[in-house]
């Protein structure tokens, strides 16, 4: 019972590869036609999409079995259009303007980035720059704490803020 359970697992586990080899086609009536033996040599070798032993049909495989004979047939060259031609340079236009493009439009983003920074360094500047004169003229400054009452700065509280402000300048206004 046990040989037979096996033996039916490993057939059954075989029998994929014997769809694998498989022919596809188009007939001249626009049919798909799939079978396991090769087409007949009127068929054009564009209108086959599968051969045995690969998924898609490859433009390097010329050799097809002829069916009446099972000899291999000689090897034809199906004609290609000029779009499936491949570029003699070995670079494709619209790939590298695609790429062209999207440098392009990165380099914009950085650049508009680089713009926004810059705007916001320089306002940073002017507003450390005025709270740096007020500072230095010796008025009093009076400021909102947390709990929403006025407090007039005393030296302490002036001297942190100028050393603050003057961080702000350094950094910002080069």
């Amino acid at each position: 019972m046990k040989h037979s359970l096996c033996l039916f697992i490993v057939i059954l586990g075989l029998l994929p590869l014997g769809a694998s080899a498989q022919w596809a086609w188009t007939d001249k009536d626009g049919r798909k036609v799939f079978s396991d033996r090769a087409p007949s040599a009127d068929v054009p070798d564009k209108s086959i999409f599968k051969r045995p032993g690969s998924g898609a049909r490859l433009p390097s495989q010329d050799l097809t079995l002829n069916s009446v004979a099972g000899e291999p047939a000689t090897k034809t060259s199906a004609p290609t259009s000029e779009g499936s031609k491949p570029n003699a340079t070995g670079v494709d236009k619209d790939l590298a303007e695609r790429k062209k493009k999207e440098e392009q439009a990165q380099a914009a983003l950085r650049k508009a980035e680089e713009d926004r920074i810059t705007k916001a360094k320089a306002d940073n500047c002017q507003r450390a720059r005025l709270a740096q004169k007020g500072l230095d003229s010796g008025v009093r400054i009076g400021r909102i704490n947390s709990q929403g009452e006025r407090e007039i700065m005393d030296d302490a509280a002036r001297a942190a803020e100028a050393k603050r402000i003057q961080a702000i300048v350094e950094s910002d206004c080069k």
